[in-house]
């Protein structure tokens, strides 16, 4: 059983600090703090606790292993099948009503004895086929914005084409005026108990194929399972600061789940158009202005864009090309902090051209200057 040999004997959940029925957040924080109190590189000499720590976090931050391991710390070694201790589980070793030399052994969630089998010695899938409730699957569609749109927030249409529930029989299966009738085999449950002598098995029905329901006269349109597949236009609210790349789920809006189970997920993959002005840093807004070289040489207040409308930035005397200025609170206004920042950067511009009396200025400030801007290069 590799990798899960140590399940029996290790309680993952003490180790991390948290209660069994902790939250996957929960979790992730404990992990954090004690992964830091004991990194080797900060602690030297922790790292058989590191070890043990990165071992639980490796099982209970994983939603699948975690139930795994919930349900083979719940069974035991085998339900006590090998000997291992009672009162496992559902495993029995005798207790009231059984034999000293057997014992009764429901497998309801896990499935079959396959299953279970393939979970605890080598973390196979399981699989049921078509019974049962099954989730539908998650889902992924791109959704393309403006730069103002991702800044301030928007409600945007999100096309797909997936399975989603039949509007013919609203996803009963059974056509229109009929309804599905309780399996008279499993009397509605979808699992059938078939008793081994020393096991009890608990199967899933073969009448209903694990569904429950008898469907007499299937719909026409989805021949029976409830989904049928179409264009659908979903509604996306999409939060104000979403960057490129950035990746939305939403709940319950991928493909739809089959004999009654619940719909997927859809994960919505946005991307966000260039700006011709603005540029982006997280939560701040960049922007090159270009100035003159009398703004920059002797300092002028010189209006500039934002997305609310122009402000004024005062340049400061003196001031070089490459310069950038802050203006608080005109960036992205992302979540419930505080705003980002408008970071403009100022470009001094060189006249390509010249008219008469601006070369004759120029060579007078030329010849006006003391001195070279290279001369402490000089040997």
């Amino acid at each position: 059983m590799p990798g899960q040999s140590e399940w029996f004997e290790k309680d993952y959940y003490k180790v991390l600090g948290v209660a069994e029925k902790a939250t996957d957040k929960e979790i992730t924080r404990a992990y954090r703090k004690l992964a830091k109190q004991h990194h080797p590189d900060a602690h030297p000499g922790s790292e058989e606790k590191f070890k043990e720590i990165s071992a639980a976090y490796n099982v209970l931050g994983d939603p699948a292993k975690r139930k795994q391991y919930d349900e083979v710390r719940r069974l035991g070694p085998m339900g006590g099948m090998f000997g291992g201790g009672a009162g496992a589980g559902r495993g029995r070793a005798g207790g009231a009503g059984g034999s000293g030399g057997g014992f009764n052994f429901r497998i309801d969630d896990v499935g079959n004895l396959n299953d279970l089998l393939g979970g605890m010695f080598g973390g196979g899938r399981r699989s049921r086929g078509g019974t049962g409730p099954q989730r539908g699957l998650d889902m992924e569609a791109e959704l393309h914005l403006s730069f103002e749109d991702a800044i301030s927030g928007v409600t945007a249409t999100v096309n797909v084409v997936s399975d989603a529930t039949c509007r013919t029989c609203t996803g009963s299966g059974a056509a229109p005026g009929t309804s599905p009738k309780v399996c008279a085999t499993c009397h509605g449950r979808g699992v059938v108990d078939d008793n081994q002598g020393m096991f009890s098995l608990t199967m899933p029905c073969t009448t209903c194929r694990g569904t429950g329901r008898i469907i007499e006269q299937p719909c026409s349109v989805c021949h029976g399972t409830g989904v049928e597949r179409r264009a659908r236009a979903i509604k996306a609210r999409i939060p104000p600061g979403v960057e490129d790349g950035s990746r939305i789920r939403l709940k319950g809006r991928g493909a739809a789940g089959r004999n009654g189970g619940p719909s997927g997920d859809l994960m919505v993959l946005v991307h966000v158009a260039a700006h011709p002005l603005f540029g982006r840093r997280g939560k701040n807004l960049t922007l090159n202005v270009p100035i003159s070289f009398p703004e920059a040489a002797l300092g002028a207040d010189i209006a500039v864009p934002t997305l609310d409308g122009p402000v004024t930035v005062r340049v400061p005397p003196g001031t070089a090309t490459g310069k950038t200025f802050r203006v608080r609170g005109r960036g992205v206004a992302a979540g419930k902090g505080t705003a980002g920042d408008l970071l403009v950067t100022v470009q001094v511009q060189v006249p390509t051209t010249l008219s008469g009396e601006e070369r004759s200025a120029v060579e007078a400030l030329k010849e006006a200057m003391s001195e070279s801007p290279r001369s402490e290069m000089e040997v």
